[in-house]
């Protein structure tokens, strides 16, 4: 794998977002859990590092603070995750966790990464963020080998209580209307989503991407309230009702 230097990487998104998401404030980590349950599908995808089989290159991208890939090198024993974020701020979050960490990002000009460079993708609740999605799926094909793993998590916007939300005329979780502030939904942070999908839609544009998606599962969000979150687990035996969506695809 090769990789530039930050003086080589991409420019930065448009002002507005970029200073929304190098503000501290703002949440770049995700719950335990579903790091866990991603990592674990990946290991099962990749199989052990070990004699005849060397370690794998796994690219987080968007990895925020770090401690998704913490989560997951536990899981990973004798693979090789790299970090990679635009943001600076969370970059010098994520030297705690991980080995290497580069600066780049999925437009105007793409990943400082070679093409077919990568033997995996973490890309956990980042497409949700974009602006471009169908660009930033593209990249991530690029650097990915042929047949090379993609591990794609997002929330739902049919999750279980959204749909319940909807009915009573409330704004879903996990949708926002402003960088600002919270309006018509439950919660108080604003996370600047931009981009929403069902389990249906979200497998149909991952394949339309240029992926085979091999499985799909749920699991659960660690922003609901406690007495609820028996329920939010039982939800995740059906991925169409979960909180967060979790795609394992392979590249075509």
């Amino acid at each position: 794998m090769t990789t530039s230097p930050p003086s080589l990487t991409t420019t930065a998104p448009a002002p507005g977002l970029r200073d929304f998401y190098e503000d501290p404030a703002v949440p770049v980590a995700s719950g335990e859990d579903r790091s866990r349950r991603q990592a674990r599908m990946l290991a099962r995808a990749l199989g052990p590092a070990g004699p005849g089989r060397p370690p794998a290159t796994v690219l987080d991208v968007g990895c925020g603070d770090g401690s998704a890939a913490a989560v997951a090198a536990r899981v990973l024993d004798g693979h090789r995750i790299v970090g990679v974020d635009w943001s600076q701020d969370a970059l010098r979050r994520a030297t705690r966790w991980l080995p290497q960490v580069v600066r780049g990002q999925l437009s105007d000009g793409g990943l400082p990464f070679a093409s077919g460079s990568a033997d995996a993708v973490l890309f956990s609740e980042v497409v949700e963020h974009l602006v471009d999605p169908d660009g930033a799926l593209d990249e991530l094909r690029r650097v990915l080998r042929p047949g090379g793993h993609l591990m794609l998590s997002t929330p739902n916007l049919a999750a279980w209580y959204n749909r319940a939300l909807l009915v009573g005329g409330v704004q879903p979780v996990f949708s926002e209307v402003s960088l600002r502030r919270v309006h018509g939904r439950p919660g108080s942070q604003v996370v600047g989503h931009l981009r929403l999908f069902t389990a249906r839609a979200l497998r149909e544009f991952v394949t339309a991407s240029g992926f085979e998606v091999v499985r799909l599962e749920g699991a659960p969000f660690h922003g609901v309230p406690s007495p609820l979150r028996p329920l939010d687990r039982l939800a995740c035996r059906l991925p169409s009702l979960s909180s967060i969506l979790l795609v394992h695809a392979r590249r075509r």
